[in-house]
């Protein structure tokens, strides 16, 4: 009688299809919403970064401060709606390198602040963790204010 060999006892027919796919789902899963998340993230900070350059050419370019304000608020609205921000949770600053002069006017610097939260895919609403996984996002925007702005 022949001595049964030592890997003849351990049979690993099929183990590795299991152990692929265990690993596969493992490793996939927290990839895939990785990916979802940084896409989330991105497109609210390229939202940002689109009001903030877009209300501060507005303001710019506006004759005046009345239609400079109007105009900047259409733009906000603009931009929440297209790149789908929480309007509740969009706060625009808008301020002037010079602190003694009123902001905006004629040949200031105007800086436009634009920052929002960006909530995490599949978080529940439950005892606030959407709130507290939130992830902030800043954008700011510098413009040059024309020496002539509001003079007609």
């Amino acid at each position: 009688m022949r001595p049964l060999r030592r890997s003849a006892l351990h049979d690993d027919a099929g183990s590795a299809a299991l152990e692929f796919v265990t690993v596969g789902v493992i490793l996939l899963v927290p990839l895939v919403y990785l990916v979802i998340a940084l896409g989330a993230i991105q497109e609210q900070t390229l939202g940002a970064e689109a009001a903030a350059r877009h209300i501060a050419r507005t303001i710019a370019q506006a004759p005046d401060a009345e239609s400079a304000a109007a105009r900047s608020d259409a733009v906000l609205a603009g931009v929440v709606d297209e790149y789908g921000l929480d309007e509740g949770a969009v706060r625009v600053s808008i301020a002037c390198t010079n602190p003694a002069v009123a902001c905006p006017s004629p040949g200031a610097t105007l800086v436009v602040t634009v920052a929002t939260r960006t909530r995490l895919p599949l978080v529940p609403d439950l005892l606030g963790l959407d709130r507290s996984t939130a992830v902030p996002v800043q954008a700011d925007a510098v413009q040059k204010i024309s020496r002539m702005w509001g003079t007609g």
